[in-house]
Protein backbone atom coordinates (compact mmCIF):
# COMPACT_ATOMS: atom_id res chain seq x y z
CA UNK A 1 0.00 0.00 0.00
CA UNK A 2 1.16 3.30 -1.00
CA UNK A 3 0.43 6.75 0.24
CA UNK A 4 -0.20 9.65 -2.06
CA UNK A 5 0.23 12.52 0.29
CA UNK A 6 -0.24 11.15 3.89
CA UNK A 7 -1.66 14.73 5.01
CA UNK A 8 -4.82 14.39 3.08
CA UNK A 9 -5.29 10.91 4.62
CA UNK A 10 -6.16 8.71 1.88
CA UNK A 11 -4.17 6.09 0.58
CA UNK A 12 -5.15 4.57 -3.29
CA UNK A 13 -4.89 0.80 -3.12
CA UNK A 14 -3.38 -0.64 -6.54
CA UNK A 15 -4.34 -3.96 -7.34
CA UNK A 16 -3.23 -6.38 -10.11
CA UNK A 17 -5.94 -6.97 -11.35
CA UNK A 18 -8.03 -3.65 -10.45
CA UNK A 19 -7.40 -2.69 -14.32
CA UNK A 20 -5.08 0.22 -15.71
CA UNK A 21 -2.88 1.42 -12.77
CA UNK A 22 -3.75 5.17 -14.17
CA UNK A 23 -7.30 4.26 -14.07
CA UNK A 24 -7.19 2.97 -10.59
CA UNK A 25 -5.32 6.26 -9.58
CA UNK A 26 -7.90 8.36 -11.20
CA UNK A 27 -10.72 6.67 -9.87
CA UNK A 28 -9.02 6.92 -6.06
CA UNK A 29 -8.58 10.47 -6.87
CA UNK A 30 -12.53 10.84 -7.84
CA UNK A 31 -13.82 8.38 -4.92
CA UNK A 32 -10.98 10.75 -2.43
CA UNK A 33 -12.49 14.32 -3.62
CA UNK A 34 -16.04 12.74 -3.38
CA UNK A 35 -15.57 11.49 0.71
CA UNK A 36 -13.64 14.77 1.03
CA UNK A 37 -10.37 13.42 1.88
CA UNK A 38 -8.91 15.41 -0.63
CA UNK A 39 -10.55 19.01 -0.69
CA UNK A 40 -10.24 21.98 -3.31
CA UNK A 41 -7.06 24.00 -3.34
CA UNK A 42 -4.72 20.92 -1.67
CA UNK A 43 -1.88 20.09 -3.77
CA UNK A 44 -0.73 16.78 -5.27
CA UNK A 45 2.54 15.62 -5.31
CA UNK A 46 5.32 16.35 -8.90
CA UNK A 47 4.48 13.23 -11.40
CA UNK A 48 7.74 11.70 -10.56
CA UNK A 49 7.47 11.99 -7.14
CA UNK A 50 3.89 10.46 -7.21
CA UNK A 51 5.38 7.42 -9.65
CA UNK A 52 8.77 6.85 -6.93
CA UNK A 53 5.73 6.69 -4.25
CA UNK A 54 3.41 4.31 -6.56
CA UNK A 55 6.40 2.24 -7.71
CA UNK A 56 4.61 2.69 -10.94
CA UNK A 57 6.16 4.47 -14.38
CA UNK A 58 5.97 8.11 -14.98
CA UNK A 59 3.67 7.71 -18.28
CA UNK A 60 1.22 6.06 -15.24
CA UNK A 61 0.84 8.78 -13.39
CA UNK A 62 0.54 11.22 -15.75
CA UNK A 63 -1.70 9.44 -17.83
CA UNK A 64 -3.66 9.47 -14.04
CA UNK A 65 -3.36 13.23 -13.75
CA UNK A 66 -4.88 13.93 -17.41
CA UNK A 67 -7.87 11.39 -16.43
CA UNK A 68 -8.43 13.60 -13.78
CA UNK A 69 -8.36 16.80 -15.35
CA UNK A 70 -10.77 14.97 -17.94
CA UNK A 71 -13.41 14.43 -15.31
CA UNK A 72 -12.87 18.35 -13.47
CA UNK A 73 -10.72 16.93 -10.56
CA UNK A 74 -7.50 18.52 -10.78
CA UNK A 75 -6.29 21.96 -12.12
CA UNK A 76 -2.44 22.70 -13.20
CA UNK A 77 -1.16 26.46 -11.72
CA UNK A 78 2.09 25.91 -13.94
CA UNK A 79 5.10 25.87 -11.54
CA UNK A 80 3.30 26.10 -8.77
CA UNK A 81 2.03 22.13 -9.59
CA UNK A 82 -0.97 20.29 -9.71
CA UNK A 83 -4.11 20.74 -7.19
CA UNK A 84 -7.32 19.75 -6.25
CA UNK A 85 -9.88 21.61 -8.92
CA UNK A 86 -13.11 23.86 -6.98
CA UNK A 87 -16.40 21.66 -8.15
CA UNK A 88 -17.76 23.04 -11.42
CA UNK A 89 -21.27 24.27 -10.49
CA UNK A 90 -23.70 25.04 -13.37
CA UNK A 91 -24.62 28.01 -13.31
CA UNK A 92 -26.48 28.52 -16.02
CA UNK A 93 -29.48 25.93 -15.83
CA UNK A 94 -31.66 27.56 -17.77
CA UNK A 95 -31.56 26.99 -21.17
CA UNK A 96 -31.12 30.44 -22.81
CA UNK A 97 -33.12 31.34 -26.02
CA UNK A 98 -34.01 34.67 -25.23
CA UNK A 99 -30.51 36.41 -25.94
CA UNK A 100 -29.28 37.12 -29.96
CA UNK A 101 -25.41 35.98 -29.58
CA UNK A 102 -23.09 34.77 -31.87
CA UNK A 103 -23.22 30.56 -31.65
CA UNK A 104 -19.95 29.08 -30.54
CA UNK A 105 -17.77 27.93 -34.11
CA UNK A 106 -16.36 24.60 -35.10
CA UNK A 107 -12.86 24.84 -36.27
CA UNK A 108 -12.30 28.20 -34.41
CA UNK A 109 -10.02 28.15 -31.48
CA UNK A 110 -11.52 31.02 -29.75
CA UNK A 111 -9.12 30.98 -26.52
CA UNK A 112 -5.53 30.88 -29.11
CA UNK A 113 -7.36 33.65 -30.86
CA UNK A 114 -7.76 36.02 -27.96
CA UNK A 115 -4.47 35.17 -26.85
CA UNK A 116 -2.93 35.67 -29.96
CA UNK A 117 -4.76 38.83 -30.62
CA UNK A 118 -3.87 40.60 -27.31
CA UNK A 119 -0.50 39.38 -27.68
CA UNK A 120 -0.12 41.44 -30.95
CA UNK A 121 -1.95 44.24 -29.26
CA UNK A 122 0.64 44.60 -26.34
CA UNK A 123 3.96 43.85 -28.62
CA UNK A 124 2.40 46.77 -31.27
CA UNK A 125 0.93 49.05 -28.97
CA UNK A 126 1.99 51.74 -26.53
CA UNK A 127 0.75 49.71 -23.74
CA UNK A 128 -0.25 53.43 -20.94
CA UNK A 129 -2.08 54.32 -23.54
CA UNK A 130 -4.34 51.41 -24.05
CA UNK A 131 -4.69 52.57 -20.42
CA UNK A 132 -5.99 56.02 -20.73
CA UNK A 133 -8.85 58.33 -22.06
CA UNK A 134 -9.05 58.61 -25.99
CA UNK A 135 -10.81 60.59 -27.80
CA UNK A 136 -14.31 59.45 -28.53
CA UNK A 137 -14.96 58.25 -31.93
CA UNK A 138 -11.68 56.22 -32.05
CA UNK A 139 -8.08 56.63 -33.28
CA UNK A 140 -6.83 56.78 -36.56
CA UNK A 141 -6.40 53.27 -36.92
CA UNK A 142 -9.31 51.90 -35.11
CA UNK A 143 -11.21 54.14 -37.98
CA UNK A 144 -9.12 52.78 -40.82
CA UNK A 145 -10.47 49.44 -39.62
CA UNK A 146 -13.73 50.58 -39.50
CA UNK A 147 -13.99 51.59 -42.60
CA UNK A 148 -11.97 48.34 -43.96
CA UNK A 149 -14.93 46.09 -41.96
CA UNK A 150 -17.82 47.99 -43.47
CA UNK A 151 -16.41 48.21 -47.05
CA UNK A 152 -18.38 44.64 -48.18
CA UNK A 153 -21.76 46.68 -47.34
CA UNK A 154 -20.60 49.85 -48.14
CA UNK A 155 -18.06 50.08 -50.73
CA UNK A 156 -14.66 52.21 -49.97
CA UNK A 157 -15.35 54.51 -47.34
CA UNK A 158 -12.82 57.45 -45.97
CA UNK A 159 -12.28 56.52 -42.27
CA UNK A 160 -12.63 60.00 -41.15
CA UNK A 161 -16.52 59.25 -41.53
CA UNK A 162 -16.64 56.06 -39.68
CA UNK A 163 -16.68 56.45 -35.82
CA UNK A 164 -15.93 54.00 -33.23
CA UNK A 165 -18.86 53.19 -30.66
CA UNK A 166 -18.92 50.77 -27.04
CA UNK A 167 -21.98 48.94 -28.79
CA UNK A 168 -24.84 49.57 -30.91
CA UNK A 169 -26.96 50.34 -28.18
CA UNK A 170 -24.87 53.48 -27.26
CA UNK A 171 -24.85 54.75 -30.85
CA UNK A 172 -28.28 54.84 -30.90
CA UNK A 173 -28.88 56.41 -27.65
CA UNK A 174 -26.15 59.33 -28.84
CA UNK A 175 -28.00 59.51 -32.30
CA UNK A 176 -31.28 60.29 -30.48
CA UNK A 177 -29.69 62.38 -28.63
CA UNK A 178 -27.62 64.30 -31.74
CA UNK A 179 -30.24 64.27 -34.19
CA UNK A 180 -34.12 64.36 -32.36
CA UNK A 181 -35.30 66.71 -29.73
CA UNK A 182 -37.29 66.04 -26.92
CA UNK A 183 -40.83 65.34 -28.01
CA UNK A 184 -39.83 64.59 -31.44
CA UNK A 185 -41.58 61.52 -33.23
CA UNK A 186 -38.99 58.17 -34.13
CA UNK A 187 -40.94 56.05 -36.79
CA UNK A 188 -40.08 52.28 -36.61
CA UNK A 189 -41.81 48.98 -37.44
CA UNK A 190 -44.41 47.14 -35.20
CA UNK A 191 -42.28 44.77 -34.00
CA UNK A 192 -38.65 46.30 -33.51
CA UNK A 193 -35.27 46.48 -31.44
CA UNK A 194 -36.33 46.88 -27.61
CA UNK A 195 -33.10 49.00 -27.11
CA UNK A 196 -34.70 51.44 -29.69
CA UNK A 197 -37.64 51.67 -27.56
CA UNK A 198 -35.38 51.84 -23.95
CA UNK A 199 -33.49 54.82 -25.29
CA UNK A 200 -36.20 56.18 -26.85
CA UNK A 201 -38.57 56.46 -23.59
CA UNK A 202 -35.77 57.73 -21.89
CA UNK A 203 -34.66 60.59 -23.72
CA UNK A 204 -38.53 61.93 -23.72
CA UNK A 205 -39.20 60.84 -27.77
CA UNK A 206 -42.17 59.37 -29.41
CA UNK A 207 -41.79 55.76 -30.99
CA UNK A 208 -44.44 55.30 -33.75
CA UNK A 209 -45.11 52.40 -35.49
CA UNK A 210 -45.55 52.29 -39.35
CA UNK A 211 -46.95 49.11 -40.69
CA UNK A 212 -45.48 46.73 -42.28
CA UNK A 213 -45.79 43.04 -44.48
CA UNK A 214 -43.29 40.76 -45.07
CA UNK A 215 -41.13 42.74 -47.00
CA UNK A 216 -40.94 44.99 -43.84
CA UNK A 217 -41.96 48.49 -43.63
CA UNK A 218 -44.63 49.84 -46.14
CA UNK A 219 -43.50 52.78 -48.47
CA UNK A 220 -47.08 54.24 -48.29
CA UNK A 221 -47.15 54.31 -44.85
CA UNK A 222 -44.05 55.93 -44.71
CA UNK A 223 -44.49 58.20 -46.60
CA UNK A 224 -48.35 58.95 -44.70
CA UNK A 225 -46.10 58.73 -41.05
CA UNK A 226 -43.95 61.41 -42.25
CA UNK A 227 -46.87 63.81 -43.53
CA UNK A 228 -48.22 63.21 -40.06
CA UNK A 229 -45.48 63.39 -37.17
CA UNK A 230 -42.65 65.04 -39.16
CA UNK A 231 -39.83 62.81 -37.60
CA UNK A 232 -36.71 63.23 -36.30
CA UNK A 233 -35.74 59.78 -37.18
CA UNK A 234 -36.82 56.67 -39.71
CA UNK A 235 -35.25 53.74 -37.84
CA UNK A 236 -34.72 50.81 -39.72
CA UNK A 237 -33.43 46.92 -39.45
CA UNK A 238 -33.54 45.46 -43.16
CA UNK A 239 -31.21 42.70 -42.87
CA UNK A 240 -32.87 39.46 -40.78
CA UNK A 241 -34.66 41.80 -38.98
CA UNK A 242 -34.89 41.74 -35.13
CA UNK A 243 -37.43 39.75 -34.22
CA UNK A 244 -39.09 38.89 -37.74
CA UNK A 245 -35.79 37.70 -39.78
CA UNK A 246 -37.23 39.12 -42.60
CA UNK A 247 -34.79 40.65 -45.09
CA UNK A 248 -36.20 43.68 -47.01
CA UNK A 249 -35.71 43.10 -50.58
CA UNK A 250 -33.77 45.86 -52.63
CA UNK A 251 -36.57 47.38 -54.71
CA UNK A 252 -38.22 48.05 -50.79
CA UNK A 253 -35.19 49.83 -49.82
CA UNK A 254 -34.98 52.03 -52.85
CA UNK A 255 -38.83 53.04 -52.22
CA UNK A 256 -38.12 53.76 -48.66
CA UNK A 257 -35.13 55.70 -49.38
CA UNK A 258 -36.50 57.63 -51.87
CA UNK A 259 -40.10 58.97 -49.37
CA UNK A 260 -36.94 59.81 -46.71
CA UNK A 261 -35.42 61.75 -49.06
CA UNK A 262 -38.39 63.73 -50.73
CA UNK A 263 -40.18 63.66 -46.78
CA UNK A 264 -36.19 65.28 -45.27
CA UNK A 265 -35.68 63.07 -42.66
CA UNK A 266 -32.72 60.08 -41.99
CA UNK A 267 -33.11 56.68 -41.60
CA UNK A 268 -30.71 55.04 -39.19
CA UNK A 269 -29.77 52.07 -40.67
CA UNK A 270 -29.03 49.36 -37.74
CA UNK A 271 -27.74 46.47 -39.66
CA UNK A 272 -26.15 44.04 -36.91
CA UNK A 273 -26.60 40.77 -39.34
CA UNK A 274 -25.83 41.76 -42.69
CA UNK A 275 -22.07 39.63 -42.88
CA UNK A 276 -24.32 36.86 -41.55
CA UNK A 277 -27.01 36.34 -44.41
CA UNK A 278 -27.05 34.87 -47.49
CA UNK A 279 -26.59 36.72 -50.45
CA UNK A 280 -28.06 40.08 -48.40
CA UNK A 281 -29.03 42.93 -51.00
CA UNK A 282 -27.44 45.84 -51.26
CA UNK A 283 -27.87 48.07 -48.12
CA UNK A 284 -29.99 51.26 -47.84
CA UNK A 285 -27.05 53.29 -47.09
CA UNK A 286 -25.16 52.00 -50.05
CA UNK A 287 -28.74 53.08 -51.54
CA UNK A 288 -29.16 56.80 -50.59
CA UNK A 289 -25.80 57.84 -49.32
CA UNK A 290 -26.80 61.75 -48.06
CA UNK A 291 -29.76 60.03 -46.37
CA UNK A 292 -28.78 57.26 -44.24
CA UNK A 293 -26.49 56.79 -40.99
CA UNK A 294 -25.45 53.15 -41.21
CA UNK A 295 -24.30 51.33 -37.95
CA UNK A 296 -22.96 48.00 -37.54
CA UNK A 297 -21.59 46.30 -34.33
CA UNK A 298 -19.01 43.35 -34.21
CA UNK A 299 -21.41 41.81 -30.86
CA UNK A 300 -23.61 39.61 -33.40
CA UNK A 301 -21.05 37.99 -35.80
CA UNK A 302 -17.93 38.19 -33.47
CA UNK A 303 -18.53 38.47 -30.49
CA UNK A 304 -20.52 41.09 -27.10
CA UNK A 305 -17.56 41.32 -25.21
CA UNK A 306 -15.25 43.27 -27.88
CA UNK A 307 -18.14 46.10 -27.11
CA UNK A 308 -17.26 47.75 -30.24
CA UNK A 309 -20.20 49.35 -32.83
CA UNK A 310 -18.89 51.23 -36.49
CA UNK A 311 -20.88 54.16 -37.39
CA UNK A 312 -20.95 55.46 -40.65
CA UNK A 313 -22.43 59.63 -40.40
CA UNK A 314 -21.08 61.01 -43.64
CA UNK A 315 -22.29 65.05 -42.52
CA UNK A 316 -19.14 66.87 -40.60
CA UNK A 317 -21.52 68.74 -38.71
CA UNK A 318 -23.73 65.32 -37.39
CA UNK A 319 -20.36 63.64 -36.98
CA UNK A 320 -19.79 66.67 -34.29
CA UNK A 321 -22.87 66.30 -32.33
CA UNK A 322 -23.07 62.78 -32.60
CA UNK A 323 -19.57 62.45 -30.88
CA UNK A 324 -20.41 65.34 -28.57
CA UNK A 325 -23.63 63.63 -27.25
CA UNK A 326 -21.67 60.17 -27.45
CA UNK A 327 -19.66 61.60 -24.61
CA UNK A 328 -22.08 62.79 -22.45
CA UNK A 329 -22.82 59.23 -21.03
CA UNK A 330 -20.33 56.96 -22.65
CA UNK A 331 -17.20 59.03 -23.55
CA UNK A 332 -15.04 56.34 -25.25
CA UNK A 333 -15.04 52.92 -26.92
CA UNK A 334 -12.44 51.62 -24.34
CA UNK A 335 -9.04 51.55 -26.40
CA UNK A 336 -7.97 48.21 -25.50
CA UNK A 337 -11.42 46.19 -26.88
CA UNK A 338 -11.11 48.86 -29.96
CA UNK A 339 -7.51 47.82 -30.46
CA UNK A 340 -8.17 44.21 -30.17
CA UNK A 341 -10.70 44.62 -32.71
CA UNK A 342 -8.60 46.49 -35.23
CA UNK A 343 -5.92 44.04 -34.65
CA UNK A 344 -8.67 41.11 -35.86
CA UNK A 345 -9.69 43.05 -38.47
CA UNK A 346 -6.39 43.84 -40.15
CA UNK A 347 -4.48 40.18 -39.36
CA UNK A 348 -7.61 38.47 -40.53
CA UNK A 349 -9.05 36.78 -37.70
CA UNK A 350 -12.28 38.87 -37.53
CA UNK A 351 -12.93 37.37 -41.29
CA UNK A 352 -12.41 33.52 -39.96
CA UNK A 353 -14.73 33.96 -36.76
CA UNK A 354 -17.38 35.37 -38.68
CA UNK A 355 -17.28 32.53 -41.09
CA UNK A 356 -17.04 30.30 -37.96
CA UNK A 357 -20.21 31.64 -37.07
CA UNK A 358 -21.83 31.96 -40.31
CA UNK A 359 -21.55 28.43 -40.60
CA UNK A 360 -22.76 26.97 -37.34
CA UNK A 361 -25.73 29.56 -37.44
CA UNK A 362 -27.02 27.57 -40.59
CA UNK A 363 -26.33 24.17 -38.74
CA UNK A 364 -28.24 25.16 -36.28
CA UNK A 365 -31.15 26.92 -38.39
CA UNK A 366 -31.20 23.34 -39.80
CA UNK A 367 -31.80 21.89 -36.51
CA UNK A 368 -34.25 24.46 -35.43
CA UNK A 369 -36.23 23.98 -39.15
CA UNK A 370 -36.13 19.58 -38.25
CA UNK A 371 -37.39 20.05 -34.70
CA UNK A 372 -40.16 22.68 -35.35
CA UNK A 373 -41.20 21.27 -38.66
CA UNK A 374 -43.70 23.05 -40.19
CA UNK A 375 -43.71 26.13 -37.40
CA UNK A 376 -40.22 26.82 -38.43
CA UNK A 377 -40.24 30.15 -40.40
CA UNK A 378 -36.51 31.23 -40.37
CA UNK A 379 -34.67 32.10 -43.00
CA UNK A 380 -32.22 30.06 -42.85
CA UNK A 381 -29.34 32.36 -41.71
CA UNK A 382 -28.84 35.16 -39.16
CA UNK A 383 -29.48 34.27 -35.33
CA UNK A 384 -33.25 33.96 -34.68
CA UNK A 385 -36.30 32.03 -35.19
CA UNK A 386 -39.61 34.28 -35.27
CA UNK A 387 -42.54 31.76 -34.22
CA UNK A 388 -45.91 32.38 -34.89
CA UNK A 389 -47.56 30.76 -32.41
CA UNK A 390 -51.26 28.65 -32.59
CA UNK A 391 -54.13 30.50 -31.72
CA UNK A 392 -54.21 28.39 -28.46
CA UNK A 393 -51.11 29.94 -27.23
CA UNK A 394 -50.61 33.29 -26.86
CA UNK A 395 -47.01 34.66 -26.89
CA UNK A 396 -46.35 35.86 -23.21
CA UNK A 397 -48.15 32.64 -21.55
CA UNK A 398 -45.75 30.60 -23.97
CA UNK A 399 -42.75 32.13 -22.23
CA UNK A 400 -44.66 31.73 -18.98
CA UNK A 401 -44.58 28.14 -19.76
CA UNK A 402 -41.47 27.60 -21.04
CA UNK A 403 -39.78 29.24 -18.16
CA UNK A 404 -41.16 26.78 -16.26
CA UNK A 405 -39.51 24.38 -18.40
CA UNK A 406 -36.61 25.83 -17.79
CA UNK A 407 -36.39 27.34 -21.30
CA UNK A 408 -36.25 31.35 -21.94
CA UNK A 409 -38.02 32.63 -24.71
CA UNK A 410 -38.61 36.11 -25.87
CA UNK A 411 -42.26 37.09 -26.29
CA UNK A 412 -43.42 39.67 -29.08
CA UNK A 413 -44.41 42.03 -26.50
CA UNK A 414 -40.76 42.82 -25.83
CA UNK A 415 -40.64 44.22 -29.74
CA UNK A 416 -44.05 46.17 -30.10
CA UNK A 417 -43.75 49.39 -30.30
CA UNK A 418 -46.88 50.61 -28.97
CA UNK A 419 -49.32 48.74 -30.78
CA UNK A 420 -50.47 45.36 -30.27
CA UNK A 421 -48.55 42.48 -30.20
CA UNK A 422 -48.06 39.44 -32.56
CA UNK A 423 -48.89 36.51 -31.47
CA UNK A 424 -45.26 34.94 -31.81
CA UNK A 425 -41.92 34.54 -30.16
CA UNK A 426 -38.36 34.74 -30.87
CA UNK A 427 -36.26 31.85 -30.55
CA UNK A 428 -32.54 32.98 -30.29
CA UNK A 429 -29.82 29.85 -31.84
CA UNK A 430 -26.79 31.23 -30.54
CA UNK A 431 -26.63 31.59 -26.97
CA UNK A 432 -26.31 27.91 -25.91
CA UNK A 433 -23.05 26.63 -26.17
CA UNK A 434 -23.32 23.10 -26.43
CA UNK A 435 -25.57 21.96 -29.87
CA UNK A 436 -26.60 19.32 -28.07
CA UNK A 437 -28.21 21.65 -25.21
CA UNK A 438 -29.69 23.57 -27.50
CA UNK A 439 -31.28 20.12 -29.82
CA UNK A 440 -33.26 19.29 -26.06
CA UNK A 441 -34.20 22.93 -25.41
CA UNK A 442 -35.62 23.25 -29.49
CA UNK A 443 -37.18 19.63 -28.42
CA UNK A 444 -38.20 20.66 -25.27
CA UNK A 445 -40.16 23.54 -26.55
CA UNK A 446 -41.29 21.52 -30.03
CA UNK A 447 -42.95 19.24 -27.18
CA UNK A 448 -44.77 22.17 -25.74
CA UNK A 449 -46.05 24.14 -28.41
CA UNK A 450 -47.94 20.79 -29.59
CA UNK A 451 -49.84 20.56 -26.25
CA UNK A 452 -52.65 22.99 -25.85
CA UNK A 453 -52.42 24.74 -21.99
CA UNK A 454 -53.80 24.48 -19.09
Amino acid sequence: MSQLKSIQGWSPRLAMQGGPRFLQIADALQAAVADGSLKPGDRLPPQRQLAAQLDVDLTTVTRAYDEARRRNLLEGRGARGTYVAAPKVELNAILDLSMNTPPPPDGVDFDDMLKQGLSQVLMRADNASLMTYHLAGGSDADRQAGALWLAPMLGQLEASQVLVCPGAQAAIAALILALTEPGDVILAEPMTYPGLRAAATQFGRRLVAVEADQHGMIPEMLAQACRQHQPGLVYLNPTLQNPTAITMPESRRKELASIARHCQVRIVEDDPYWLLADAPPPTIASLAPEQVIYLATLSKCLTPGLRVAFVLIRDPQERERFLAALRSFALMAAPLSAALATQWILDGSASSLMAGVRKEARLRHRMARDILAGRYSGAGDGLHVWLELPAYWKSAQLAHAAGSEGIAVTPAEAFATGSAAMNAIRISLGSIQDRGRLQAGLQRLSHLLAQRPE
